[in-house]
């Protein structure tokens, strides 16, 4: 899908992408994609490309994969520019510590503007109970990113849109969007939340 989208199109990037840890919700839920990192240079690398000269990409990430994303990363021409952790409430898991985290890297295209609103590295998190995706990112911890690195009317792109949590921070905030989805399911969730927003 990505390929199909012009060079130098998409002025922000935000996405929650399989971390690759075949991870399955207590319900046994599981993400696709999730099994192998076959997919993730060719990703970010087309990512780049759709992106303008001078712009900000925020992508979540897997800790214990983390090796895979930051070559991609590199690889496809970002730099890192900053890191995001949110602070839980509650564990995800719990194994040898409690997982009580969500993070992303903050990544650049060129030399972008400073963003307008500058954001703590660490914030909260609200719990989204994953309802709708089980990896569900609440709104809440994605709206601030969309405020601080796009601005009103530029295009947002997700291409691991999920339920289309970021799409939603994206048209409550006035900006464009686009997600792409590999689960038909979870493109038919995305595509209705956004068309209730205003109705």
């Amino acid at each position: 899908m990505l390929r199909g989208i012009a060079s130098g199109t998409v002025d922000f990037a935000l996405t929650d992408p399989p971390y690759v840890v075949r991870y399955a919700d207590r319900a046994g839920r599981q993400v696709r994609g999730d099994a192998s990192t076959e997919w993730i240079d060719a990703a970010f690398s087309e990512l780049y490309r759709v992106l303008k000269e001078n712009s900000y990409c925020v992508s979540f990430y897997g800790w214990s994969q983390a090796q895979y994303f930051l070559y991609a990363w590199r690889k496809a021409g970002f730099r890192l520019a900053g890191h995001f952790v949110w602070s839980k409430d509650y564990a995800s898991s719990q194994r040898l510590v409690a997982y009580r985290h969500e993070q992303a890297y903050l990544l650049v295209k060129g030399s972008p503007r400073k963003p307008a609103v500058i954001l703590p590295d660490v914030l909260a998190w609200q719990y989204s109970h994953n309802r709708l995706h089980p990896t569900q990112k609440p709104v809440s911890a994605l709206a601030p990113l969309v405020l601080a690195f796009s601005n009103p009317g530029d295009l947002v792109l997700d291409p691991f849109c999920g339920s289309g949590s970021s799409l939603v921070a994206a048209k409550f905030l006035g900006r464009r969007y686009l997600g792409v989805e590999i689960d038909s399911e979870h493109a038919a969730t995305a595509e209705e939340r956004l068309r209730q927003i205003h109705e």
